[in-house]
């Protein structure tokens, strides 16, 4: 009876063993089911940072090209600046040496100064004389009407024979044509 007795005890215990494995499977199952529902929560959360983080990637990416843009039309415009200003630059170094001709043109010469000072006066070059080819030196106090008067000529005529001679600026020693007088 040892031997059915011992088998019987064994076969009680299977299915002890058995539930006691179901209700292990169980308790794993409902606590494997909780983390998944953690790890579902978070990962929706993080899903939430992931779409963000993927939004400030884009507008970052936008902006750079904006940047590059924008640089690239900076340095377009400071090229064009630099040559519109070595245009100017030129221009104004063709106009500075214009100036320095005509300041020089206007200047008496030397040589002329000099002679006027020492040498004898030629026929004409005296201020207030007319020269024998009809000009005219404007001594101090003349005007274009005394000259007029003085030569007999009309002061339209005289102006006419001296379109660019400013009346108002008539210097000492300067040469005027005299218009020949009507017969």
């Amino acid at each position: 009876m040892d031997t059915i007795s011992r088998e019987n005890n064994t076969s009680n215990l299977l299915p002890i063993a058995g539930l006691i494995a179901g209700l292990l499977a169980l308790v794993l199952g409902f606590v494997a089911l909780l983390k998944v529902t953690t790890v579902s929560k978070a990962l929706a959360a993080d899903g939430d940072e992931i779409a963000k983080i993927d939004t400030i990637e884009s507008t970052a990416n936008s902006a750079a090209q904006v940047a590059q843009t924008a640089n690239n039309s900076i340095n377009k415009l400071n090229d064009s600046l630099r040559g519109d200003f070595d245009q100017i630059t030129s221009k104004f170094a063709s106009i500075d040496a214009s100036l320095v001709k005509l300041q020089e043109m206007a200047k008496p010469s030397p040589r002329a100064a000099k002679a006027s000072k020492h040498a004898p006066e030629a026929e004409g070059s005296a201020p207030g004389t007319v020269s024998s080819d009809g000009t005219y030196t404007v001594k101090s106090g003349d005007s274009l009407a005394k000259i007029a008067r003085a030569n007999g000529i009309t002061l339209a005529d005289l102006k006419a024979a001296n379109p660019g001679v400013d009346p108002k600026r008539l210097k000492v020693g300067q040469k005027i044509n005299l218009p020949t007088k009507p017969q």
